[in-house]
This record gives C-alpha cells, structure tokens and sequence, in this order.
C-alpha cells in the first residue's frame, strides 16, 4: 500500500477560538496518538487533508505524516474526521501512530459484485454489514470486501465462513456472522411492517413515560 505524504506542525494552544483560527488559515486541528505513543497537538494544511479524503477511503489511507522539528515522519492512520453536519466542513482529525509490524483492527467497506438469481426472480439484497471488522498488517489493509452473489438465490446468506481474502487478513467474528442475505419481496415487506409496528409500541412507551413524568413533576411544583 502507498503511503500518502502529510506534512504537520505542532501547536500548543486548544479550544474552539484556536481552532477557528487555524481554519481562517486554511489549515486544520488535529491530535496524533497511538498505543506507544503521547498524543501530540498538531495543525495540518486542510488541502493536502481534502485531496487524501478525495478517494472516500480516508479510513484505510496509511500516511507518513511529516512533523516540523522531527528528524523521522510518523506513519499513521485516520481515526476520526469530525464534520460540520451543515456545511460539511472539517472540523478536526484524529491520527493513530501504527507500529507497521503489528496488525490493527480496522472497519472495511464491504461491497458486492453480479446480479443473483434471487434477484432475477423478484428478490433483493439485505446488506446487513455494510462494514466488517479486520485484522491485518497496516500495509495490508483492502479497500473493500468484495463479495460475488451470482449464485445466491431467495433465502440464500453469506456468511463470514464463506469470504475468502488474501494474504494475512482475518476477520475476527463468529463464522456464522451473517453478512447479506436475498430476501423476497414478500419477506422485505413483513419486516418493514414488523419495524413499523416495533416503533409504534416504542413511542407509545415512550409517550406514556413522558407523560408519567409530565404528572410527577407537576406534583412537585404544588
């Protein structure tokens, strides 16, 4: 795996004022931490961030962060990116220093490949995870999961026992952990009405709790 140059400068003040300044800049605030590792209080140029983030696996860049002052880059990983949810800013970054001898646990997006019988015959596919777990060496991280569905048919799932990776990958979960399954139209709409009436009763619950509540504290203020 290539790793995506960064380069980084240390800061030493915090807080909401700071990190509007830094941003007026052009540049973000971020936090460098890891298993061995302090965190450190770092600031990035939120361009050299953006064109990274551009492929939409930022989770599973490995970068050679580059920190003014320090004679050796640090290779790391994404841990979080905090967005604005209304205008889709970002907002602060958080790298994880990795030891590229030791694996790491890692979410993987999970994709599929051909069109099923089932679903030729009126069927679809329920993703139920959309991400699995991994673990594996930082340099052997895979983009995605692919998994191939031309053979499934209504009724048919798969299971972690079923996907095959390469090289040294594991997915640590039960080999019975369902991942997709093809479900007829029938069945999708029993469970959606089955969701429905699930989240009917819990608002119910709730609004009898609420007003359980309302009547309690109305006793208090008399």
């Amino acid at each position: 795996m290539e790793l995506l140059e960064l380069k980084a400068v240390n800061r030493t003040d915090s807080g909401k004022g700071q990190a509007r300044t830094l941003r007026r800049e052009g540049r973000l605030p971020a936090v460098l931490y890891g298993r061995n590792t302090d965190p450190v209080m770092l600031s990035i140029n939120l361009s050299e961030l953006e064109d990274i983030t551009k492929g939409g696996s930022a989770g599973q860049a490995l970068l050679s962060i580059s920190v003014e002052g320090e004679k050796k880059p640090r290779t790391a990983m994404i841990r979080e990116l905090q967005i604005s949810p209304l205008s889709r800013d970002y907002l602060h970054v958080d790298f994880y220093e990795v030891d590229m001898k030791k694996k790491i646990n890692i979410m993987v997006p999970v994709t599929t490949t051909g069109k099923c019988i089932g679903i030729e015959m009126g069927g679809m596919t329920q993703l139920i995870r959309r991400e699995l777990e991994v673990l594996c060496l930082p340099d052997n991280v895979p983009e995605h999961i692919e998994i191939d569905i031309t053979d499934l048919n209504i009724g048919d799932s798969v299971h972690v026992e079923d996907v095959q990776l390469e090289g040294d990958i594991e997915i640590p979960h039960d080999v019975d952990f369902t991942i997709l399954t093809i479900l007829s139209a029938k069945m999708k709409e029993e469970e959606v009405e089955e969701e429905e009436l699930e989240e009917g009763e819990e608002g119910v619950e709730e609004g009898e709790e609420a007003e359980a509540e309302g009547e309690e504290t109305a006793e208090k203020e008399e």
